[in-house]
């Protein structure tokens, strides 16, 4: 027990040397001056209220994909999907389904797709083969502003 607390103590010990090390190097900032600046701060000076965070853009700002700002999370990868379409069925039918059974779906044959980017719609398409693959040509595209109003 006493040498896990004399390791304990010494291990204490190097991490107090490496901040005060650290201080040391910052400059003349005494303890009162760390004081003094958390006190400022503790009044809430230059804080932003959150709903001000949560707010949407002032009509006057331009959002755009060519700034600073989203450079950030452009390489943010997404989950995008595409809907053929749906149906709701009770547990019943959903237990005898097997091979071979037919669900019908609540759109009509060559009604464009429903392309989902986070489960949220941003447009719509129709299938087309590409290099024996299934892709998607986009017919309507729904505009940001629509798409956030849907956030809403």
């Amino acid at each position: 027990m006493a040498n896990e607390n004399e390791i304990t103590s010494a291990e204490d010990q190097a991490l107090a040397d490496e901040w005060a090390a650290a201080l040391e190097e910052t400059g003349d900032a005494g303890q009162s001056d760390i004081d003094a600046l958390l006190a400022a701060d503790s009044g809430g000076a230059g804080r932003l209220p959150m709903e001000e965070f949560a707010s949407s853009p002032k009509p006057n700002e331009n959002v755009s994909l060519e700034g600073p700002n989203l450079d950030v999370i452009l390489d943010i990868p997404v989950s995008i999907s595409m809907e053929v379409g749906s149906t709701d069925i009770n547990i019943r039918n959903l237990l005898q389904l097997n091979q071979g059974s037919v669900i019908e779906l609540d759109r009509l044959a060559g009604e464009p797709l429903d392309v989902l980017v986070n489960g949220t719609l941003i447009a719509h398409g129709e299938v087309v083969v590409v290099n024996e693959k299934f892709g998607i040509r986009l017919t309507d595209v729904i505009s940001p502003s629509e798409r956030i109003k849907k956030l809403r």
